[in-house]
């Protein structure tokens, strides 16, 4: 960059200079334009949806596998609520999709936010570059200052010299920084620019999303509307059924079942996997610590025949050279130990502590607001009572998750419609069911108040509300005396 140093009596290096400078603020002006031009769709937005989709497809066959072998020991007919599967279903499907892409679109608009707030600053920031760049170069054209051959050629004073040098050494050093400070600048508001136009162009994809999913939704409850009036007179009767609330309650005991099973089995597995990587981990730190002995014997080995040979050679003036040992090399470190299996199985991280669920008695909140009108062990029907609580609630009022846990089952059931199933560690387990709509799926984790469903009426249910059960070791217990009503 010394040739960038402006002379008084020469003006190729001055033209050099501006003409940089020029090309600079002709790059910032145009990288600061607005563009026009639309992105194209994001397409590593799509690779993670589609790899989400079929992770959870996954996780729902095994479960739809698993209904069909409930099913198909019960040898009952089809009940007139299975006539509301699919369009409480599908609803469910569009609300979890539309909550999905709500989401997504706050996380998108607060990017875009971060994006302008960080283009602002920037902008100042090569504002201010240009203006020392500016005032720089006007010092060096004023002063005249001379170049360093000119300099060296000129005959005079040494000291003089060597301070002029430096001097110039110090000009070009700044130079450098000014301009490279202002590359890396306009290539970050490029970036920033390319970045929040991709935003926008998400923003336009997810609403178009939003605007297919509502329409879809409609389509969806209009006909589950039409369903329930054919079907009205079979629901009522079917309640009436004696046996009714046996069956589901055994289809549920039955579910609770399979699952411990399979959390257990995993858990299991887990425990296996986690044993043989320690194991692994401990083989190759043994490993490592022989060959550094041996690395550190050799060593010494070495080092005594270099001494000794050196005493050789000063007695017999003849150079003798120490025979060579080769090290053994360096082990690199041990390989991360991979991941236990999790995905048909219904993965399952058994809690640090297995009694913090327990702990939590007394100080767990009531899922969703509104009033209790069934409680556990009141009569329900002939020589039935309640497992649980029915919490009579408007539709679509927001249901939370009373603790956090891993859902384990995220599907529509018979005489549960859309149920959702928490496993909190230790054998408890929460049970929501007559969802309206199910916003997370098998396979996720929740933390405690996190939002996981919307209240309705779904599984033929009458009121709309939430039915909500509270399992330890499969066996129901009353969650009025856990959860915290106020």
């Amino acid at each position: 960059m010394s040739s960038l140093v402006l002379s008084s009596k020469s003006t190729s290096t001055p033209n050099l200079m501006l003409k940089t400078l020029v090309a600079l603020l002709l790059a910032w002006l145009a990288i600061l334009e607005c563009s026009t031009s639309a992105l194209a769709a994001n397409p590593q937005r799509d690779t993670q949806k589609r790899e989400a989709e079929a992770e959870h497809a996954q996780l729902r066959q095994k479960l739809n596998q698993l209904k069909q072998d409930i099913l198909t020991t019960e040898n009952a007919k089809q009940a007139a609520e299975d006539g509301l599967a699919d369009s409480e279903t599908a609803i469910s499907t569009a609300n979890r999709k539309l909550f999905d892409l709500q989401n997504e679109q706050q996380s998108t608009k607060q990017k875009l936010s971060d994006l302008s707030a960080q283009q602002e600053q920037l902008s100042q920031q090569i504002e201010q570059q240009k203006k020392a760049f500016s005032t720089l170069l006007r010092q060096q054209y004023q002063t005249g200052n001379a170049d360093r051959i000119k300099l060296l050629l000129s005959g005079d004073d040494p000291n003089r010299i060597n301070r002029e040098l430096r001097y110039l050494g110090y000009i070009s050093e700044n130079q450098n920084k000014l301009i490279t400070d202002l590359r890396f600048n306009l290539d970050t508001v490029e970036q920033i620019k390319t970045a929040t136009l991709q935003a926008k162009t998400d923003l336009d994809d997810i609403a178009n999303e939003q605007s297919i999913e509502k329409t879809n939704l409609e389509a969806e409850k209009s006909k589950r509307a039409t369903l329930l009036n054919s079907l009205a007179s079979k629901l009522a009767d079917q309640r009436k059924q004696a046996g009714q609330i046996q069956k589901n309650e055994q289809r549920m005991a039955n579910l609770i079942g399979q699952l411990t099973l399979l959390i257990e089995k995993q858990r299991q597995a887990d425990i296996i996997a986690q044993e043989k990587a320690r194991r692994e981990k401990l083989a190759q730190e043994e490993k490592a610590r022989q060959l550094a002995a041996e690395n550190a014997a050799a060593a010494a080995i070495a080092a005594k025949n270099a001494k000794n040979a050196k005493k050789n050679t000063v007695t017999t003036s003849k150079i003798t050279k120490a025979p060579e040992i080769k090290l053994a090399p360096t082990p690199s470190p041990p390989p991360s130990p991979p991941p236990p299996p999790t995905a048909l199985a219904l993965a399952y991280t058994p809690p640090d502590d297995h009694s913090a669920f327990s702990q939590m008695r007394g100080h767990l909140r009531i899922p969703v607001k509104g009033e209790i009108s069934a409680k556990f062990g009141s009569p329900r029907g002939e020589g039935n009572s309640w497992k649980g609580i029915f919490i009579r609630a408007p539709e679509g009022s927001e249901i939370r998750a009373i603790a956090p846990g891993k859902i384990v089952f995220s599907e529509w059931l018979r005489g549960f419609g859309n149920l959702i199933i928490i496993d909190h560690g230790n054998q408890y387990m929460t049970i929501y069911g007559n969802n309206q709509s199910i916003l997370k799926q098998a396979g996720d984790n929740v933390k405690a108040g996190e939002q996981i469903a919307s209240a309705g009426n779904s599984g033929g249910n009458e009121q709309s509300g939430l039915y909500f059960e509270m399992r330890h070791q499969g066996r129901a217990f009353d969650p009025l005396s856990w959860i915290s009503i106020k």
